[in-house]
């Protein structure tokens, strides 16, 4: 599964879409975004809300507990996000 943020601030990506649905076990992100001092400081994080809206309630249903095992989903003020420690930037 790719995923391409659109806008992000402080490490988290608060605008996103899905390009290719493909093995949703395995989401990686694209960034076309403009980045800031601070905004790509660590790990980027995709609400785990935005991963269910893309991928569909049952194969997130199904994935999440492997991503999770995996030490991909970090909680951060009450908010469940998947952690994208690598990503690319989109090309011009």
């Amino acid at each position: 599964m790719r995923i391409v943020a659109l806008s992000v601030f402080e490490r988290i990506v608060y605008h996103c879409h899905c390009s290719d649905p493909s093995d949703p076990g395995r989401p990686t992100l694209e960034v076309d975004a403009v980045l800031r001092d601070g905004d790509a400081d660590g790990p980027l994080l995709v609400s785990v809300a935005d991963y269910k809206r893309m991928v569909g309630f049952p194969a997130a249903r199904l994935h999440l507990p492997a991503l999770r095992d995996a030490g991909r989903i970090t909680t951060v003020d009450r908010v469940e996000y998947l952690t994208f420690p690598l990503w690319q930037p989109t090309s011009d």
